[in-house]
């Protein structure tokens, strides 16, 4: 059940590529839209564009991991299989700010999302002991080392607007006994330092992660969220790379919200199309399923009043840890994406 999150080693190497296409599109090397959603920022090849402000405000990057996939297949003469994952490169999806020089990635970011009209999708996904030495573990090596970090991320955001999804896995694992218990008291201190921090920006929102519908206990996260600062926050994330259905995920949500004063939530609806896969080891149901689909597409137009958006918080197509045969965890894994949007209406 401990899902994998894309960070590891990928992410550094991954982001100063993303920072660098955001400053070519500041300095002027890509047109932009004004934010009119009619002819987004232009990359280097794949055409990418905003969509619709009304239908999904978060920032589109012209130049992802999905975007440069398609423009490679194109020059192949690949036109159907660039058609198939095109249908990830045009959505957005949420950024994992590695783990070096955090005001820079931020401010590149959110400075593009600005420019075109929209807001930065970030994931924030350092805690120290993460993932419990799973596939994405590390993190920043100690508590001031993490509270220097998060200082660098909200440096670089400023003023601009952007939606935090803060730190996937990190209470979970503190209730499931995976995290040892004499780092329990230290991490609740950085999640509410982290969303004060955060929440102290004029645009920013921060939701701090609560687990996925497949964990069906809400009295178990509900303290742990609330010694984690989640009345400051703008609410919870459910099912941040995972594979339950939005409808358990809304279910899952509505019950874990009716304990923490009425919050609000976001899921993650990047892979979900086909719900969870259910064959296999059941330790490792949640590392690279086959057979898996995309989901709703984002937006903040969503089936339930509690729920402030669909996002693509995991990207598709990226691995979750070297299981059923994939690469590093974070790392683009272009067959998987594949099948993820053929498998896709």
């Amino acid at each position: 059940m401990y899902g994998s999150r894309g960070a590891g080693g990928f992410a550094g190497r991954r982001m100063s590529a993303v920072v660098l296409g955001a400053a070519l599109l500041i300095t002027g090397c890509s047109s932009s839209d004004g934010g009119d959603g009619s002819d987004g920022p232009a990359d280097a090849g794949a055409g990418i564009t905003q969509q619709p402000k009304e239908k999904a405000p978060f920032w589109v990057n012209p130049d992802g991991t999905a975007a440069q996939q398609v423009a490679e297949l194109e020059k192949s003469d690949k036109k159907r299989e660039a058609e198939q994952i095109r249908k990830i490169a045009e959505q957005p999806t949420a950024e994992w700010i590695g783990p070096d020089d955090p005001e820079q990635q931020t401010r590149g970011l959110t400075e593009a999302a600005d420019k075109a009209g929209r807001t930065a999708l970030l994931v924030l996904y350092n805690i120290p002991h993460r993932d419990c030495g799973q596939y994405s573990q590390g993190g920043a090596a100690d508590g001031n080392a993490y509270r220097d970090w998060v200082d660098g991320v909200a440096a670089g955001i400023s003023d601009r607007a952007a939606t935090i999804v803060l730190e996937p896995d990190a209470l979970l694992h503190l209730v499931d006994g995976c995290t040892p218990q004499q780092f329990h008291e230290e991490r609740y201190d950085l999640l509410k330092g982290a969303v004060t921090k955060l929440k102290s920006l004029k645009n920013t929102k921060v939701y701090l992660d609560a687990g996925n519908a497949g964990w069906q206990n809400p009295d178990q996260i509900f303290e742990p969220l609330n010694r984690a600062g989640i009345a400051q926050a703008d609410g919870f994330s459910v099912n941040v790379s995972n594979f339950y259905s939005t409808e358990d995920s809304i279910a899952y949500g509505k019950k874990l919200s009716a304990k923490v004063g009425g919050k609000h939530f976001v899921i993650d609806t990047s892979r979900n199309g086909k719900g969870p896969y259910t064959d296999g080891n059941p330790d490792e149901r949640w590392c690279n399923p086959p057979g898996r689909s995309l989901g709703e597409t984002p937006t903040t137009k969503t089936a339930d009043p509690l729920v402030d958006a669909y996002l693509w918080v995991k990207r598709p197509g990226e691995s979750d840890g070297e299981c059923k045969g994939g690469p590093k965890a974070g790392q683009w894994w272009a067959d998987y994406a594949l099948k993820l949007a053929k498998a896709t209406g």
